[in-house]
């Protein structure tokens, strides 16, 4: 009798624990724009040289967020130096991309990338095309996948539950992450 009480509490105690999970419901996580600000202010400045035909620096990002597209905007200064002439091209350009998580490193990655706006003062129209292109190609070396918040591994736990993103969403100073337990 002792026994099947023992496996009658085993049994319940097993499907309680089991059902928290989902009792615990999901979470909400939220990142400021300045955390995500530092994380992009680390990878900078950007130097390279393309096609052995220009100097490429790019520095000081300055970013936003866009409620409304789920976006977030960089703005960065540019500064393009062709190493055959003595005189360079200062700018800047701005660049969205959508925020998605990358499981494998658990952190907010910047996806889909795109050129937004290419400034450079005093550029002859000739190269105009050339550095149009070059800078498409900066932004998805410089910001393709580029991570702006890691999750410390207990953060995706809480409570004995473990936990996975199930959405992002874009406030003006903030990213809200929503969790969702593991079932």
């Amino acid at each position: 009798m002792k026994t099947k009480f023992a496996a009658l509490l085993l049994l319940l105690s097993t499907l309680l624990l089991t059902s928290c999970a989902t009792l615990m419901g999901a979470r909400e996580v939220e990142v400021p724009l300045a955390t995500l600000q530092r994380a992009m202010a680390d990878k900078f400045p950007f130097n390279n040289r393309y096609l052995d035909l220009l100097d490429v620096t790019v520095s000081n990002p300055r970013l936003s967020l866009q409620p409304d597209t789920d976006r977030l905007v960089s703005s960065m200064d540019a500064m393009i130096a062709p190493p055959f002439l003595n005189k360079s091209w200062n700018g800047s350009f701005t660049v969205s991309g959508k925020l998605r998580f990358d499981p494998a490193r658990n952190a907010i990655v910047l996806g889909e990338p795109r050129m937004e706006k290419f400034n450079l003062d005093g550029l002859d129209p000739r190269y105009g095309n050339v550095i149009t292109k070059i800078g498409i190609l900066l932004t998805e070396q410089v910001l393709q996948d580029a991570p702006l918040y890691t999750f410390r591994p207990e953060e995706l736990r809480y409570g004995g539950t473990d936990y996975t993103l199930s959405k992002i969403t874009t406030r003006a100073d903030r990213i809200v992450v929503t969790f969702e337990p593991l079932k």
